[in-house]
């Protein structure tokens, strides 16, 4: 499938979101901060990074933010909201949540690989109201909740 994308002027040069294997399920994301610049991520704190791209996610679909596992193992860098949504009548740039539960600093630098992006179809639903909980049908689980199945 196709994607359209435009890359924003503090973008340009910076790689498009793409497969790092052959069998990989994201695309990386890269962050386009300005040339020669260093920001830095302190722990315990968050940061919104700009990819420079803003792209036009086809109806039906979604594209979904994710961490870098090696980000998150290696530095405790994750995304915030992960999964974060990218709707496909969004088209403004898309930018990556980012916080640090490490216990060091962590640095950013231009075209640094911040995040996965997968695309994955979406279904529209439809709400219907039910007059009475007996309608919902009746399951082994019932209204057993947190914890409730075991360990």
């Amino acid at each position: 499938m196709r994607i359209p994308v435009h890359q924003l002027p503090h973008g340009l040069g910076l790689d498009l979101p793409a497969y790092a294997t052959a069998h990989a399920a994201g695309m990386d994301l890269r962050a386009a901060i300005p040339e020669g610049e260093t920001w830095e991520l302190a722990p315990g704190r968050r940061r919104l990074v700009p990819t420079g791209l803003v792209m036009a996610i086809p109806p039906g679909f979604e594209g979904q933010v994710r961490p870098r596992s090696g980000l998150a193992l290696k530095h405790g860098v994750t995304v915030l909201n992960a999964p974060g949504t990218i709707d496909a009548d969004y088209r403004g740039e898309v930018q990556v949540l980012l916080v640090n539960h490490g216990e060091e600093p962590f640095l950013l630098r231009r075209g640094e690989r911040i995040a996965q992006l997968l695309v994955a179809p979406v279904a529209a639903w439809i709400w219907v109201p039910e007059p009475s909980v007996e309608l919902l049908g009746d399951t082994d689980r019932g209204g057993g909740g947190y914890g409730s199945t075991g360990r």
